[in-house]
């Protein structure tokens, strides 16, 4: 199994864990920030739900990194997003790099 290399992951991002709805807004965990390589690129991706919604940008990040559908993202830009679905991607022991994409709006 081949990581993707730290080298590759070149932005940070501030992540904000989706921990559920209270009865004002949604409730978010502690920020966190991770290493992560940024595409803004608009695409149509599945959402978790079976809808299909529009991502305005992906980030890719180390494997192992867990990032609940609807957390809070801070991009470089400074852009505050919200994460649509988090996604392993492993090479299954071929030549290619292992990581998470995190599909956002």
């Amino acid at each position: 199994m081949s990581r993707v290399p730290g080298w590759l992951l070149r932005h940070r991002i501030t992540i904000e864990p989706y921990e559920g709805a209270s009865s004002t807004d949604a409730v978010y965990g502690p920020p966190v920030e991770v290493r992560a390589f940024v595409a803004e690129q608009t695409r149509a991706v599945v959402s978790p739900g079976g809808e299909q919604v529009t991502s305005s940008s992906t980030a890719y990040a180390a494997p192992g990194t867990k990032v609940p559908p609807l957390s809070r993202v801070t991009l470089p830009s400074g852009r505050v997003t919200k994460v649509i679905a988090c996604l392993p991607r492993d090479g299954g022991g071929l030549a290619t790099p292992d990581h998470v994409e995190i599909q956002l709006q």
